[in-house]
């Protein structure tokens, strides 16, 4: 008996291929992906040892304890530039136009590009998970609470992830990187990982909370039963549903816009 393969399972097939030729890259050169862990770590450290000691959680708790799920948010969203810069070089050297050549799955491009990226993330949240709970962090809640906290971190991610796709197929240019990371730090900073948004003026506190990376960072603090900063908000009582929205939401818009962007190249 004849098995015909599914455009489904082609894609998903072409996509693996070029999962794993991204992760041999990484294997024979750990530079940049070694670079992107430390740099996270070196702010936790930074934050959490220089900056802590004077930095009060509203409504009481420990910082570290605070900060810990906001640098793990943080570091899903500092993602976007590893895969816009990786797209837009294969764009660049003509290696996106060679794949588009070949008879594979016109979406394996990106879902390659999305399945090397995820191992790499959870690759680096385990590390600082692990590194966290090795100066102090705990997680007070049950097992359950703790893996979804996880999960969401990873959805963030996930939806993150096409942003940076499809800005890397936009531009083509490894130079407008530099761009996006001007514009990432203020996004990852305005928001409630270092500190309260009730220690900010009000019109920035709100702009804050309503940050998506707020929700994910106000949620995963609740399922890991660590102190949220935040005593009274709309925010905090829907932290996990706007946690769970607001990827969503990134996913529906961006997907389809890397999808177009990618069937427009060398037009």
């Amino acid at each position: 008996m004849t098995t015909l393969s599914t455009p489904r399972s082609s894609a998903l097939r072409n996509g693996w291929i070029l999962t794993q030729r991204e992760l041999l890259h990484w294997e024979r050169q750990p530079a940049l992906p070694i670079f992107g862990l430390l740099f996270s770590i070196m702010l936790l450290l930074m934050f959490g040892f220089l900056f802590g000691g004077a930095i009060e959680v509203p409504g009481g708790g420990d910082y570290i304890t605070f900060l810990l799920p906001g640098m793990f948010t943080l570091t899903m969203l500092f993602g976007v530039e590893s895969t816009m810069l990786a797209m837009s070089t294969d764009a660049a050297k003509g290696i996106t136009d060679r794949f588009r050549s070949m008879p594979i799955h016109s979406s394996a491009v990106a879902l390659g590009r999305c399945g090397a990226d995820m191992a790499s993330s959870v690759l680096n949240l385990a590390v600082l998970l692990v590194g966290g709970l090795l100066i102090g962090w705990q997680i007070t809640t049950d097992l359950g609470s703790a893996l979804v906290g996880v999960l969401l971190l990873i959805w963030l991610r996930f939806a993150v992830l096409w942003v940076g796709i499809f800005l890397g197929l936009t531009f083509r240019n490894p130079a407008a990187t530099m761009a996006v990371q001007v514009l990432i730090w203020p996004v990852g900073f305005l928001s409630n990982v270092f500190v309260a948004p009730e220690t900010m003026p009000a019109w920035l506190g709100a702009v804050a909370a309503w940050n998506p990376i707020s929700a994910t960072a106000t949620a995963t603090r609740q399922l890991f039963g660590n102190p949220t900063g935040i005593t009274t908000a709309w925010m905090n009582d829907s932290a996990l549903l706007m946690a769970t929205a607001w990827p969503l939401v990134l996913t529906l818009v961006f997907l389809p816009l890397s999808a177009r962007a990618y069937r427009r190249l060398r037009r």
